[in-house]
């Protein structure tokens, strides 16, 4: 069966055993998770360049497979090991301006590479359709296809649901150390969930907060901090936060309290209506950092 029955998951003729099929059910919602991969020059895959570098990742990935469909039109491609299946989907054309500054405007790398990520010349989603159902998993592979194509030339990599985007270089295979684990034990909100600081007009202080927590079926974090100096304490906190509730399969909602130092607690609630700003599709729960004996006191 053609590359492009599979990659829209059908399979049923003889003879497509162990061939790479998509699994639709995946993402049947349309929230299954996806990366985004910029390039600065024209859009010119190298299919077997792809799969050299994908087997070349990872002990784990020495299987890996790369197709693309050989038809005029639409880029498309998938590439798979073991149980995992990723959809491929090229344009030759730049990726929309204003999703590409939610992505690139808050994250944390040179102005220069920023400058050259604005003016990319195509890019390519990639889509998890393959059978893990862990989504720090999915995303682990989505990462890893990256990873190879860093070696094909990319600039950065971007989770739209998530407003963030790292350098590709963060995914070469080159990267010292196992990296499958590394790309697993990331820091959730450095790319698989975002964090994003913003000051509102006639508010004092920074807000800081998640996005894209939804995916791993938990809330996103938010937290007025006094300034920017704080970022680096909430990015930690929520990091843990998140890596702590998917690990474990608690639940925590508005109204909980949660331990998170010797005499420290996080108290969520959920937002005041004059904090419109949170409002979104998604669950946002707003954090409060308080001291033991404040545990039975209302908040604010």
């Amino acid at each position: 069966m053609s590359i492009f029955s599979r990659f829209f998951g059908r399979k049923d003729e003889p003879g497509d055993a162990g061939a790479l099929v998509a699994n639709l059910e995946a993402g049947e919602a349309g929230d299954g998770v996806a990366l985004t991969v910029l390039f600065a020059d024209a859009l010119n895959f190298d299919v077997a360049a792809l799969a050299q570098a994908l087997r070349a990742y990872h002990r784990s990935t020495g299987d890996a497979r790369c197709e693309i469909t050989e038809d005029p039109g639409p880029f498309l491609a998938l590439a798979g090991w073991k149980n995992h299946v990723v959809r491929m989907v090229g344009f030759d054309v730049p990726m929309p301006a204003e999703s590409v500054e939610v992505c690139v405007a808050p994250a944390h790398y040179p102005q220069e590479l920023k400058a050259q990520v604005r003016a990319h010349r195509s890019h390519v989603i990639l889509y998890y359709a393959g059978y893990e159902d862990s989504v720090l998993e999915q995303y682990v592979a989505l990462a890893t296809v990256a990873g190879a194509l860093a070696r094909l030339g990319a600039l950065v990599v971007l989770n739209e649901s998530a407003h963030t985007s790292l350098p590709a270089a963060v995914f070469d295979a080159d990267i010292e150390g196992d990296s499958i684990e590394l790309l697993r034990d990331l820091d959730l909100p450095a790319l698989y969930c975002g964090f994003v600081k913003y000051e509102v007009e006639g508010v004092q202080g920074v807000w800081m907060r998640t996005y894209g927590a939804h995916h791993f079926g938990q809330p996103d974090f938010a937290a007025l901090a006094e300034g920017h100096h704080e970022g680096e304490k909430y990015f930690e906190l929520f990091g843990n936060v998140l890596r702590y509730l998917i690990d474990s399969g608690a639940e925590m909602g508005a109204g909980h309290t949660m331990q998170v130092g010797e005499d420290k607690f996080l108290r969520l609630r959920a937002p005041l209506e004059a904090e419109y700003f949170l409002d979104g599709p998604e669950a946002v729960l707003v954090t409060e950092l308080i001291g033991a004996h404040e545990i039975n006191a209302r908040p604010h």
